[in-house]
């Protein structure tokens, strides 16, 4: 097998706390490529802490994204992790709330081009299902 270290783009990254209405800030960090013009943004948002198990994957595949001229962003959600709040119940209305809240962030941005998807497995890809269901419009 052979692994790819050279990509079109070459990468940044930098941590962020991403603020909600109510006042609570979600840990995230973007994996963007080095470019002027604007990207989209993949958002994996999930209750694994973004500094502990999930570390070593997260280091292989958000590069990857980014090196690709994406802007890769994982966040981990309201209570786990480094994100502040209490959690609450899988997949509560807190919790879906809280990622259209990140999408629209996201969009915002001046390094985004205005266009969020987001994907997972198993919570991830749940969530982004359930969110994906309330047609947020960044």
């Amino acid at each position: 097998m052979n692994i790819t270290t050279e990509f079109p783009y070459e990468t940044t990254h930098e941590d962020v706390r991403i603020p909600l209405s109510d006042g609570t800030r979600l840990y995230a960090r973007i994996w963007r490529p080095l470019t002027d013009e604007p990207v989209p943004a993949l958002l994996e948002y999930l209750p694994y802490r973004l500094s502990d198990w999930t570390a070593p994957r997260d280091w292989q595949r958000h590069p990857w994204y980014a090196g690709h001229g994406y802007a890769s962003v994982r966040v981990d959600v309201r209570g786990h992790g480094n994100s502040e709040g209490l959690p609450g119940d899988e997949y509560d209305a807190q919790e879906l709330a809280d990622g259209v809240a990140v999408i629209h962030w996201l969009a915002q941005q001046e390094w985004c081009s205005g266009r969020v998807g987001m994907f997972g497995i198993s919570w991830g890809g749940f969530n982004s299902l359930q969110i994906a269901a309330l047609a947020p419009e960044p």
